[in-house]
């Protein structure tokens, strides 16, 4: 099925499950510990062996000797593999690093080796046993340092593609000529997924056909990688992924665990499990990577922006592409005259790769620090700053206009909400005993993708609707979002609905990334129901413009039917997909929110208390509002982290992350985080699909941090611009105490 005109009224806008807040189906399994993680499946191979991946000790250069004798006679040890023994092996698509190294060394833990054994602790030991020695070579590991000598990356072709450079109008010009001006630089430092479960994988050999039960977000891609990988025909590969324990972008790539393992299995000649322990999470896998933004405005004095210039660095391994900081800039704010620009340094550092709102959440958080820097100066209101720049066109291509934009709805409601009428303009003019009291605002962008997605319905003699698809549950809600849309579509109690994702062996879904996933993959569900219901109409006899799917029956014409008895002993089946033509063409899709934060700043140590949050977000039907508010405060969190403590350091001398575990690497816990609220605005966008629906999971993100920044420079007069905002960095700005 073709979707690329607006969608009228169809059986989703019934509103009976979809739509509604539902528990998700699959918590009880989650809060029992039965849902069966990659690691922990006892069920699907006899007697596996264990494998520990050993990791390269330094960041560029050569393995100038690996001896693996000592390892292979260890207690328990089965096999251990290498380079030298791995056989041929290609690389996947979307793979910068190469997987396995050797003898050439691209970054600091790549996998080298891995050790395999009867049980964990004897492959442990093992690992301990691979003697390497290294020829190591000079890297470059400080974007500070390799700024000047970045260049513009290729341009970006795939999902949410996006040019190096884009250029509107004279903006040397308009700055020149704009009465107030400014031109700050701000930094956004590495992070880490840092997500619950490891990068993990069972891996079974069965003469040349490889199974694998792992932790991935995109079942297709994954299969598609591992066999380019291994090169063998993909049709030889299965990769099951029914529970994922967290991803944030991380487990959208296939990672070195995949491979290690379908590596010591095929050694070995057992099933080998391989989890990555967290040092190798952080150092071998992907992260997001530090930028440095200059961003420069220009505005009239009633406030209207003339100039809007954003440029971004960053760096990744040779290949590797740019943290896309510019994204939201081409889209937030109006400006007659524009550019952006992106340059890629090449660092010797493990890989920089997509984390939850990649380009979006660190643009925002220089962004929306630079615009509330603006307001300042033009004396007005940052809201009303943002109202006055707002348009309903993509300022870059003003003939496409936006299918859906509430970004000053958002704002004015959550100024509402939030009590913003409360606020001093002016900084440390509120006190609560020791406490410094400041009240940030920022605009939320994140845009709307669309993956085509396919997805199999059946119904059998019980009246039973089965739905089948690859699509993968990362903790966003997926289970029960397919199966709201196949009761909706199919007129049955969601009890009625059963639930089946993530195996490559069934139909090619979007996958869990980008925000697209929910969207898009009901989409696919929604289409095959579609096929399904036309079937049962022809084969029973029913008009199909007057049919209706209801309480478990089929009705029209005076009659009704059991959707039982239309199944048959037999059963029906239908498989469909939903492709969007060149609907990106016509619209620009994007989901907007506004984020309000209350900070409380200790005056005397600088110590950064949150006190109060506000998300209020447009991003078309919420489909679940009970799921959907889950994604926006799990953003939200992760956008306190951002602001407040977050950050990979770089060893600049051997080329490493030095806090790779969740004792150095600091996030939220619960005495960080305070009431959230979550309104989400009611509204449709039948341009986005035919569910009306956009994302929302990673809206949750972008803006929070700059609004935590806003709010301390509204309590304290600080302006920090470099991320993390530690005390140590408003110690010295803090008012005096009288």
């Amino acid at each position: 099925m073709k979707f690329d005109t607006p969608a009228t009224t169809n059986p989703i806008d019934q509103l009976r499950v979809v739509g509604q807040p539902t528990d998700r189906i699959d918590g009880p399994r989650k809060t029992t510990g039965t849902a069966p993680y990659a690691y922990e499946r006892h069920d699907v191979a006899k007697n596996p062996a264990y494998g520990v991946v050993v990791g390269a000790g330094i960041a560029k250069g050569r393995i100038a000797r690996l001896d693996v004798a000592e390892a292979e006679k260890a207690p328990g040890v089965l096999a251990v593999v290498t380079a030298q023994n791995a056989g041929k092996l290609g690389k996947g698509k979307m793979n910068t690093a190469t997987l396995l190294g050797g003898p050439t060394i691209e970054h600091y833990h790549q996998a080298i080796a891995v050790v395999v054994a009867e049980r964990f602790e004897q492959a442990r030991a093992g690992a301990a046993l691979v003697r390497v020695e290294y020829a190591p070579e000079p890297g470059a590991f400080s974007l500070t340092r390799a700024k000047d000598g970045a260049s513009p990356p290729k341009a970006d072709d795939g999902p949410g593609g996006t040019p190096p450079d884009t250029r509107v109008g004279d903006v040397d010009a308009a700055l020149d000529q704009a009465p107030v001006r400014l031109d700050q630089t701000y930094t956004t430092p590495d992070q880490s997924h840092a997500m619950m479960e490891p990068h993990a994988t069972l891996a079974v050999w069965e003469g040349d056909r490889l199974t694998v039960w792992t932790s991935n977000q995109m079942i297709d891609w994954g299969r598609g990688d591992l066999a380019r990988t291994l090169g063998i025909p993909r049709d030889k590969v299965r990769l099951i992924s029914p529970f994922v324990g967290g991803g944030f972008g991380g487990k959208l790539f296939l990672r070195a665990d995949v491979l290690m393992a379908a590596l010591g299995a095929k050694a070995s000649g057992r099933p080998v499990k391989v989890a990555l322990q967290r040092p190798l999470m952080f150092n071998n896998t992907t992260h997001r990577p530090a930028t440095i933004q200059r961003i420069r405005l220009g505005a009239e004095r009633d406030g209207r922006l003339t100039a809007i210039a954003h440029e971004s660095w960053s760096g990744d391994l040779p290949g590797g592409s740019p943290e896309t900081a510019v994204a939201q800039t081409r889209l937030l704010y109006a400006g007659a005259n524009r550019m952006t620009a992106m340059r890629l340094a090449v660092l010797d550092l493990p890989e920089g790769n997509a984390m939850r709102a990649p380009g979006e959440a660190p643009g925002l958080m220089a962004l929306e620090i630079a615009i509330d820097e603006m307001a300042e100066r033009l004396g007005m209101d940052p809201i009303q700053f943002r109202i006055v720049n707002d348009t309903q066109v993509d300022p870059e291509k003003p003939e496409r206009p936006f299918s859906q934009r509430r970004l000053t709805e958002c704002l004015r409601l959550g100024a509402e909400r939030f009590g913003w009428s409360r606020r001093t303009a002016a900084p440390a003019q509120r006190r609560e005993g020791r406490w410094l009291i400041g009240l940030g605002v920022a605009a939320a962008f994140r845009n709307n993708l669309v993956m085509k997605s396919a997805a199999r319905v059946r119904v059998d003699g019980r009246g039973i609707v089965t739905v089948e698809t690859d699509m993968t549950d990362i903790g966003t809600g997926s289970y029960t979002l397919l199966a709201q849309t196949a009761a909706e579509m199919m007129g049955v109690a969601l009890d009625h609905v059963v639930v089946r994702l993530g195996d490559s062996a069934l139909p090619v879904s979007s996958g869990s990334g980008g925000q697209w996933g929910g969207n898009s993959s009901t989409s696919g569900v929604y289409a095959a129901c579609v096929k399904l219901r036309e079937a049962l109409v022809a084969q029973h006899g029913f008009d199909p413009k007057d049919a209706v799917f209801l309480d478990g029956e089929i009705r029209g014409g005076g009659r009704r039917m059991s959707l039982a008895e239309a199944a048959g002993t037999t059963g029906l089946v239908a498989e469909d997909r939903m492709e969007y033509g060149d609907l990106a063409k016509k619209y620009q899709q994007s989901t907007f929110g506004g984020h309000f934060c209350e900070v409380a700043v200790d005056a005397f140590t600088g110590e950064v208390r949150v006190r109060r949050m506000l998300a209020v977000c447009a991003a078309g039907r919420i489909l679940n509002p009970k799921t959907a508010r889950s994604q926006v405060i799990g953003a939200m969190t992760m956008g306190v982290g951002a602001a407040l403590m977050e950050a990979l350091h770089v060893d600049e001398r051997r080329g490493f992350f030095v806090n790779h575990d969740l004792a150095g690497y600091e996030v939220p816990v619960h005495a960080d985080i305070p009431h959230q609220e979550v309104v989400f605005l009611d509204e449709t966008d039948p341009v986005s699909s035919p569910m009306k629906a956009k994302g929302v999971g990673e809206l949750g993100i972008c803006g929070v941090a700059a609004a935590v920044a806003n709010a301390i420079h509204n309590a304290t007069g600080v302006r920090v611009r470099d991320y993390p905002l530690t005390l140590d960095k408003l110690l010295k700005g803090l008012p005096p105490v009288a």
